[in-house]
């Protein structure tokens, strides 16, 4: 399932395809094996509870930018991540609790001057 989002930050306003990985197996699954993602699209990981921890890049292919939000849709931590195919990939964690987090292609929240802080609405 695909879902429009915005991004709203200032005076600006993003709108964002994403797939809503809403699922434990949707979850686990996110972009693994994903070779392109088209420029305005990513995945949205909606989460059951407030949660800890990171996500890691094992068997992704394509380099990531993940923002991680709180539940009232406010990006709290913006990382940068490398693909990784073997054993022992590095967690991006954010060292602190969020609800959502968004995947999109490696530089795509500084090319569209997203920020820490700015916020993200249903579309």
């Amino acid at each position: 399932m695909k879902k429009r989002i915005k991004i709203i930050g200032g005076e600006r306003e993003i709108r964002l395809t994403v797939q809503v990985a809403d699922t434990q197996e949707k979850r686990e699954k996110g972009l693994m094996f994903v070779e392109k993602l088209p420029e305005n699209e990513g995945i949205l990981f909606v989460l059951s509870e407030k949660t800890y921890g990171g996500f890691w890049m094992k068997n992704t292919l394509i380099p990531l930018s993940i923002a991680f939000l709180d539940s009232d849709g406010k990006i709290l931590k913006i990382l940068d991540m490398k693909p990784c195919k073997e054993e022992g990939c590095p967690t991006y964690d954010p060292e602190l609790s969020y609800h959502y987090a968004i995947e999109v292609n490696l530089g795509w929240f500084e090319k569209n001057q997203i920020k820490e802080g700015d916020y993200v609405f249903s579309d």
